[in-house]
């Protein structure tokens, strides 16, 4: 299992061909309340570095960003139910989507963990 961050604070956590992707504690932090998720549907095709869906908080919308190229497989229907989720569990319940990855090179464009926190300042 590998876990991987996008500058545009999005998480990816890839095994056997499938990336399950989210925001960032930070991002979410960031954010502050989340209100709204509109996560992919199933079958969408996302291109890396592209807008894939939106989150909204009280305090703006914010296009979420796929950090890898493929097929959206499963969306998390939790969050659009319970929008906090993403707050209270941001890398863990509050994932966004599945995606079947296209080019698992794009991986290697992304940041390690400790390269993602010395670009956030942590």
């Amino acid at each position: 299992m590998i876990k991987k961050f996008a500058k545009s604070h999005e998480w990816i956590v890839f095994e056997n061909d499938v990336g399950t992707v989210g925001i960032t504690d930070h991002a979410q932090h960031e954010l502050t309340d989340i209100v709204f998720v509109d996560p992919p549907k199933v079958g969408t095709i996302a291109q890396a570095s592209q807008p894939i869906c939106v989150v909204e908080s009280v305090k703006s919308a914010s296009d979420i960003y796929s950090p890898v190229s493929g097929q959206v497989i499963e969306s998390n229907q939790s969050v659009a139910d319970d929008p906090a989720l993403v707050n209270r569990s941001a890398e863990m319940e509050g994932w966004l989507y599945k995606i079947k990855l296209s080019n698992i090179s794009e991986l290697d464009n992304l940041l390690t963990e400790e390269q993602y926190k010395q670009s956030i300042g942590i």
